[in-house]
């Protein structure tokens, strides 16, 4: 069976994320990597009784969905933060399409913030919809209830806990929210929206 690999991530520097948070987060995302493996393993194994397995079998895929999730929007969150912070072109068309769709950058930064800050664990998402070819903001509860049917992620920021509490503290969700932006290297963002765009 193929196995899910974990990636590499060219991780410097970042402002407000220490070295430890973030090398305790990257053993979270390993983890997911680990389990989204074993599940898959152990379905093939349960599958020799399917009948008598059933319960079982139904119960490891849902929870399939939350591990193989959790596995890429880490992905996608740690490469945004790798390769340094750099600012999204004046010129770029994922800024042309954003001020399409919400009117200015400001805007969309404002109301994507505004979801992060969302009461709970999960995700905020920024997705491309290839049928509609529009951009969408999202909420994602956990990994996997609220990901958008047959959308390309963009841009993911981690909500869970695990992501700022340890330098920010949980009052600090806010502080959090503007430092992830501070560290985003846009030019990973803008290749996910080309790649999307595809």
């Amino acid at each position: 069976m193929t196995q899910f690999k974990e990636s590499k991530f060219n991780i410097g520097e970042l402002k407000g994320f220490s070295p430890k948070n973030i090398e305790e987060h990257l053993k979270l995302y390993a983890g997911y990597v680990k389990h989204s493996n074993l599940i898959l393993e152990h379905i093939e194994e349960l599958l020799k009784d399917e009948e008598k397995n059933a319960y079982e079998l139904g119960e490891l895929q849902r929870r399939f969905s939350f591990e193989f999730n959790g596995m890429v929007n880490h992905e996608y969150y740690f490469e945004s933060l790798s390769g340094g912070a750099r600012e999204l072109a004046e010129d770029s068309k994922l800024k042309k399409a954003i001020e399409a769709e919400w009117g200015s950058f400001e805007k969309w930064q404002n109301r994507f913030k505004a979801i992060g800050a969302t009461r709970g664990i999960g995700w905020a998402m920024l997705y491309y919809d290839p049928i509609t070819k529009r951009l969408l903001n999202a909420w994602v509860d956990e990994q996997h209830l609220g990901q958008l049917n047959g959308c390309q992620t963009i841009l993911a920021m981690d909500m869970w806990e695990h992501s700022y509490v340890f330098d920010y503290q949980p009052s600090g969700k806010k502080n959090y929210i503007e430092d992830f932006f501070a560290n985003l290297n846009w030019s990973t963002v803008e290749k996910n929206y080309s790649t999307a765009r595809k």
